[in-house]
């Protein structure tokens, strides 16, 4: 006698894939983007030098993502594709924030549901504008559902804690001293309510989104510069943040003539 085939119900295949993707993001360290007085800023705790959590897209478009390293660095690509060829195809300014996050969204979306494995990511799109009221946060998650969020975002195992920190103490209009010291203090917390880590320059990669540069505005702040400014003591008086001081602190080409999107250093997890 043949054996009914085995059957499950789509609500449970559908909840078996996200606990599934979950588990695999919960597993990853937390990353904070947030926005501080002169643009967006992004904080991660991660030791590599080489595999990055956060990345440029495109001008004024930033990356962040914590979960898995390939599957985030296949979007991460794929992303950077999309904006060079709609960059080319029509104008530069038609590059956003709003619609790679869209395309990002069906990506996830699709994979969520056709594959047998979802994407074990979740990704922040972000896009700094002339003022702060234009600044741009899209949070996806591993089944393309998409959150427009206003001033910062957390992501990564800690992150519900987290963005109870950042609720209490980020306000509009901070320094980028007091942005990154915040940060860090956030990051080095421990869920359970134990002792805090201390978090040196050396085990974060930090980067910014810089409204007062002129076309593209990510650099990254590692080094002497990152060290300053979480010592930085007086909140009003924030390290320069212009061409001269990010510039010794990035490692890349002449941005007049690097392809835009691309970094001189491979970008990951």
């Amino acid at each position: 006698m043949t054996q009914p085939p085995f059957y499950v119900s789509p609500e449970q295949v559908m909840k078996d894939r996200a606990d599934f993707a979950r588990k695999g993001i919960a597993r990853g360290r937390s990353v904070i983007v947030v926005g501080y007085d002169k643009g967006i800023a992004f904080v991660a705790e991660n030791r590599s030098r080489a595999l990055h959590k956060v990345s440029e897209i495109y001008d004024r478009i930033g990356f962040a993502a914590v979960g898995k390293y390939n599957e985030f660095e296949n979007l991460r690509v794929a992303g950077i594709r999309y904006a060079d060829m709609r960059g080319y195809s029509y104008d530069r300014s038609d590059v956003t924030a709003r619609g790679l996050a869209n395309a990002y969204a069906q990506t996830l979306g699709t994979v969520f549901i056709q594959e047998s494995k979802p994407f074990e990511v979740e990704i922040v799109v972000a896009e700094v504008g002339k003022t702060a009221d234009e600044d741009q946060i899209y949070r996806l998650m591993y089944d393309g559902s998409v959150a427009d969020e206003v001033g910062f975002v957390a992501m990564g195992g800690a992150a519900e804690p987290i963005e109870a920190g950042l609720k209490e103490q980020w306000r509009a209009g901070m320094p980028l001293s007091e942005v990154l010291q915040m940060a860090v203090r956030l990051l080095g917390q421990d869920p359970a309510g134990g002792e805090a880590r201390t978090l040196d320059p050396t085990a974060l990669e930090v980067a910014v989104l810089d409204r007062t540069r002129p076309r593209r505005t990510f650099r990254r702040i590692n080094g002497d510069l990152l060290a300053s400014l979480l010592s930085e003591t007086d909140p009003t008086s924030d390290a320069p943040t212009d061409e001269a001081s990010l510039g010794e602190t990035h490692v890349s080409t002449n941005p007049q003539t690097q392809r835009p999107g691309a970094e001189a250093t491979p970008d990951g997890d």
